[in-house]
């Protein structure tokens, strides 16, 4: 899972390059995030069928109490603001905003950007999923363990 590169490896030691919260947690939120990004918009608010009946394809709708909005919006509620200012900083460097070599200035500015926010920023990210995992592997991380063990 903690796979680095050599970038990593050199600024190891550099505490504005270590990353305050775990790959782990990281590879949670991208496959949620994934899980919210692949929603559609609602075609039948109220169509008076069952799950069952309709085959279930409400659940691949937005609607307004959609409970992977509701888990992702609480995780990253609940993480601390280190972490949250990281999964900004992953966001911008996975969508090619600022390099590897940039950890230090992007994780910065994304403290200094940090505010009450964060998660409906985040899910108003369009491929929040991807940003994060391009981020992560920027900075030597994968996912690619995380899934074998979890999915």
């Amino acid at each position: 899972m903690q796979a680095r590169s050599p970038q990593t490896e050199s600024a190891e030691n550099d505490d504005a390059s270590v990353l305050t919260i775990s790959p782990e947690k990281v590879c949670f939120i991208i496959f949620k995030a994934r899980e919210f990004d692949v929603k559609d918009g609602v075609t039948d608010p109220d169509s008076g069928s069952n799950p069952s009946d309709d085959g279930d394809i409400s659940v691949l709708e937005d609607h307004s109490d959609d409970p992977v909005e509701e888990e992702l919006t609480s995780l990253i509620r609940a993480l601390s603001v280190d972490e949250q200012v990281d999964l900004v900083a992953l966001t911008w460097l996975g969508r090619e905003d600022y390099t590897a070599e940039d950890w230090p200035t992007v994780r910065a500015d994304a403290a200094r950007a940090h505010n009450r926010r964060t998660a409906e920023y985040l899910l108003g990210t369009p491929l929040l999923g991807d940003f994060l995992e391009e981020g992560l592997s920027l900075l030597g991380y994968s996912c690619a363990e995380f899934e074998e063990d979890h999915f």
